[in-house]
């Protein structure tokens, strides 16, 4: 097999990986020096000469011309009288060239080459491959669903690049089904082997920071700042945005008209309940603004310990702690402060559903079927009678009894 039949061979690659020729040729020489330096042991006095145009390779070998008897090296040197044969006017001491057809090297190494090639082509399509997604870390990226596993989803680019959006990084609710588009953030990028992991999140905060700048012109400009945000993924999610600008509402023009701007957002996050609020350096404010909608009755900041002590009356306490505490979960990441809610209101009875953080709302329910909806109703009943009156166990209604006792201390 001649020099350029093995080119045109190659050339397949070429064509399937979109590796430009220049590329091309010189992972060639790279393959052939190793196959050289396999052969004779060293590369340094051989020439590779490629020509990207006519996709052609030619190898010659370089030796020194020496007294027949005295060739010590055989790949450095040559006997006069083998250097004759190539031209008869050749004398000691003169450079010989002499050209390295492929059959040289054996039909093993012909295999070996083609081999070596196409790893090396690999490894080049991979390193390049992580190289452009390494640059898209936080970025949204779009690819096409392609195949559904339990715990993951294998998505396809347009290039054809795998990425892997894994069933925690899933919205709860997200549901897709092969051939659609999901958006997410590339997360991370890593080599695995050679080959590079591109994984896709949809959980991540980022990716909700990220489509507020697709969707909101201001923040995309720079007028707004997303300052903060946190998530509990399709649930609920809080965002502090500021503006260096004193003409423009950030949280007016991130929610829009009737909620208008924001709408997309909401539902690309499977309905995940967003709360944006206005940015302050001032912790109190900060605070207040992150537990709304409730209003509060004073704050006591610890800031050394970063614990804030919040005063409320009975019915905002709800409000602020929120379904499933959601609400001062989110605030207190948001704030960095831990938050402690207090009810004001002295000796007031304090209606059970206050208690939605403490008291799980099937327990409320069955209290409110023997109509007990406060918590001095309950703390006035015997706790045999409670036990006989409902389907609780009595160490679920002595807990209750205390959550609500400690109310009253």
């Amino acid at each position: 097999m001649e020099n350029i039949a093995l080119i045109e061979s190659f050339s397949e690659f070429k064509d399937d990986k979109l590796i430009d020729r220049v590329t091309l040729m010189a992972i060639l020489e790279d393959v052939f020096r190793s196959a050289l330096k396999k052969k004779y042991g060293e590369d340094d006095n051989f020439d590779i000469i490629v020509n990207p145009d006519k996709g052609d390779l030619e190898i010659w070998r370089n030796r020194i011309v020496v007294a027949d008897g005295e060739v010590e090296d055989p790949n450095q040197e040559i006997s006069l009288s083998q250097a004759r044969k190539i031209e008869p006017d050749f004398e000691v001491g003169e450079d010989v060239s002499e050209e390295v057809k492929l059959m040289d090297l054996g039909r093993r190494a012909i295999l070996a080459l083609r081999q070596n090639l196409i790893a090396k082509i690999h490894e080049h399509d991979n390193t390049n491959i992580f190289k452009q997604f390494k640059e898209l870390e936080g970025e949204i990226y779009t690819a096409e669903v392609h195949h559904i596993r339990h715990r993951v989803i294998i998505l396809l680019d347009d290039d054809g690049n795998e990425i892997i959006l894994p069933k925690d990084r899933q919205i709860p609710t997200d549901f897709f089904r092969k051939g659609e588009s999901v958006r997410g953030v590339i997360e991370s990028v890593e080599l695995k082997g050679n080959k590079p992991q591109i994984i896709m999140s949809r959980t991540a905060p980022v990716f909700l920071e990220k489509l507020f700048e697709q969707e909101i012109p201001e923040v995309f400009d720079g007028l707004i700042t997303v300052k903060k945000v946190v998530r509990i993924p399709g649930e609920k999610a809080k965002v502090a945005v500021d503006s260096y600008d004193d003409r423009i509402d950030p949280v007016g023009a991130c929610v829009g008209m009737k909620g208008s701007r924001i709408h997309g957002i909401v539902r690309e996050l499977g309905n995940e309940n967003i709360d944006v609020i206005n940015y302050t350096s001032n912790d109190q404010l900060f605070i207040t603004r992150a537990l709304s909608p409730a209003k509060i009755v004073s704050i006591k900041l610890d800031e050394v310990n970063k614990r804030a002590e919040v005063m409320l009356k009975p019915e905002e306490v709800s409000k602020a702690i929120g379904r499933g505490g959601l609400n001062i979960r989110l605030a207190s990441q948001l704030t960095g402060y831990e938050i402690d809610v207090f009810r004001d209101g002295g000796d007031e009875d304090v209606e059970l559903r206050e208690f939605a953080d403490e008291i799980e709302d099937w327990v409320i329910a069955e209290f409110a079927k023997i109509g007990l909806d406060t918590a001095k109703s309950i703390l006035e009943q015997d706790v045999d009678d409670l036990i006989r009156r409902t389907d609780l166990e009595e160490e679920t209604i002595r807990e209750v009894i205390r959550v609500l006792k400690e109310e009253f201390e």
